[in-house]
């Protein structure tokens, strides 16, 4: 499904309204409400990676935002049971999101895909119609959905390739595992990434503990990643802080990278 035409903006603009307010309680469900985003994210970027970070919680049914002024700062995540959706707004509520906190609730209305597998959908039309009725009678219950496109496909990961001599476990080694660890720097060494994992991605992750300095891919073997510190003290608080961190339901293994 593409994203919203223009002439469904309606359902999607009284969802914002409904989440906006805060006079009634919003009840548990399927689809959580992200606002605060970073304005400047693109939207390709920005819903790879809500779903790098979402993916952890449960299967994702789909990913909701737009580029109009409107909407910007704006998302919407549909999983496929309540409980993933209230273990991500539990645990990432406030997360530093592109140097942003996230603010999270429930949406208050449903997607398609989720009406439909529950049997409430509603068509459009039919839908404004009743919509109209309900503006007279707002205690009555909203049966309205909001209309969402599918996640769009992952491009390729990207990046800046380290010196030869931060790149371990070359010279044939087909293991990613070092067959000895090395000793604790300022230098981590991720593996188990998602192929699709951007520098970006990885930077929104590392860069809430101090001493963060830069993320470092190597274009030509997806999957890892360094991550400098500008200490081993610090390095290795974020070491444990995201050692098996999920994304995309893959667990990153950490360790400190040999010099």
């Amino acid at each position: 499904m593409a994203l919203l035409e223009r002439k469904d903006m309606a359902d999607v603009n009284n969802n914002i309204n409904n989440n906006s307010s805060t006079g009634t309680e919003v009840s548990s469900n399927m689809t959580i409400y992200i606002n605060n985003l970073n304005e400047k994210i693109k939207i390709d970027e920005l819903k790879k990676a809500l779903h790098a970070v979402f993916s952890q919680f449960g299967k994702i049914l789909e990913i909701l935002a737009f580029k109009t002024l409107k909407h910007k700062g704006q998302a919407w995540v549909v999983f496929e049971d309540v409980q993933s959706a209230s273990n991500a707004m539990r645990q990432m509520q406030s997360f530093p999101f592109y140097d942003k906190p996230m603010r999270i609730q429930y949406a208050k209305t449903k997607s398609d895909i989720v009406a439909k597998a529950d049997g409430t959908f509603v068509p459009r039309e039919k839908r404004r119609r009743h919509e109209e009725k309900g503006k007279k009678k707002k205690d009555q219950h909203d049966t309205n959905q909001v209309g969402v496109g599918l996640t769009p496909a992952y491009g390729s990961a990207y990046g800046t390739t380290p010196p030869l001599s931060q790149i371990p476990y070359l010279g044939g080694v087909k293991s990613m595992v070092p067959e000895a660890p090395a000793p604790p720097n300022n230098i981590l060494f991720i593996q188990n990434l998602p192929n699709e994992t951007t520098t970006m991605m990885l930077q929104m992750l590392f860069q809430q503990y101090a001493g963060f300095k830069e993320v470092r891919m190597v274009e030509t073997k997806p999957g890892i990643a360094f991550v400098e510190y500008g200490d081993e003290m610090q390095s290795t608080v974020a070491m444990h802080a995201l050692q098996g961190f999920k994304l995309q339901q893959n667990s990153m293994l950490i360790t400190y990278a040999k010099k």
